[in-house]
């Protein structure tokens, strides 16, 4: 995943980039119509809530994990390239990954009572 010196952006950065541009907007559109303070984060077997977060931390805690990863993940591919094996097919599915489960979650929220 070393960049050469003509290449700036890798095609999953378009992938994470787009992601994050929808968890953002999904956090300006959705975040006002959840009306509780807490937020359910996880589901147990029963299909009850299992723990909750503070609202702010449901919405935007989201954001600063995905950047923290992709840091970390741009980290490894500058000092220890030898460790990374496919690691723009895991930006692009993290991503993916990552936004359909935040929206999961905020759509429950705001389906609450």
């Amino acid at each position: 995943m070393r960049r050469t010196k003509g290449q700036k952006v890798f095609p999953a950065d378009y992938v994470f980039g787009a992601a994050i541009g929808l968890v953002v907007g999904s956090n300006l559109y959705l975040g006002p119509h959840i009306k509780g303070e807490r937020v359910a984060m996880q589901w147990g077997l029963t299909d009850r809530p299992t723990w909750y977060a503070p609202k702010w931390v449901a919405l935007w805690g989201m954001v600063v994990f995905m950047l923290a990863i992709r840091l970390l993940v741009e980290l490894a591919s500058t000092y220890a390239p030898q460790s990374l094996h496919q690691a723009e097919l895991g930006i692009a599915g993290f991503s993916v990954v990552l936004t359909a489960a935040h929206i999961f979650v905020l759509k429950m929220a705001e389906e609450a009572i």
